[in-house]
């Protein structure tokens, strides 16, 4: 039986209070969950820490992972799961691309990689 995989986009804010590698760790952590509940992480974006648009937790601000990844539809159950009893997870959404979506993702992730790499050159 083949399994129908889809393309998601999972957001997520972890506590600002955890250092630099309690955050990688984090971060290595969720990646794990999702390739061990059968997905494939396809790209990582850390957004580093923001103000967040109303306190959560007594916290202003946060640490803002915005991921891509890929796998069946049955998974996403178990993922919401773990990202909800990890107490350095703040708020996480995950949403299933549509076409158009995907579309502007590969634009997007084009874009950045014929970017130049220093477009501010003053002597």
């Amino acid at each position: 039986m083949a399994m129908n995989r889809k393309m998601y986009e999972l957001t997520y804010i972890l506590t600002p209070v955890l250092s630099a590698e309690q955050t990688a760790e984090v971060v290595a952590r969720i990646n794990v969950i999702i390739q061990g509940a059968g997905g494939t992480v396809i790209h990582v974006d850390e957004w580093g820490t923001q103000k967040l648009a109303y306190p959560v937790d007594k916290k202003r601000n946060g640490y803002y992972v915005n991921l891509y990844f890929e796998g069946p539809g049955t998974m996403i159950p178990r993922i919401e799961r773990a990202l909800t009893i990890d107490d350095n997870v703040l708020r996480s959404l995950i949403l299933a691309m549509d076409k158009s979506m995907i579309a502007h993702y590969h634009a997007t992730k084009d874009k950045k990689k014929s970017a130049p790499v220093s477009q501010n050159q003053e002597d």
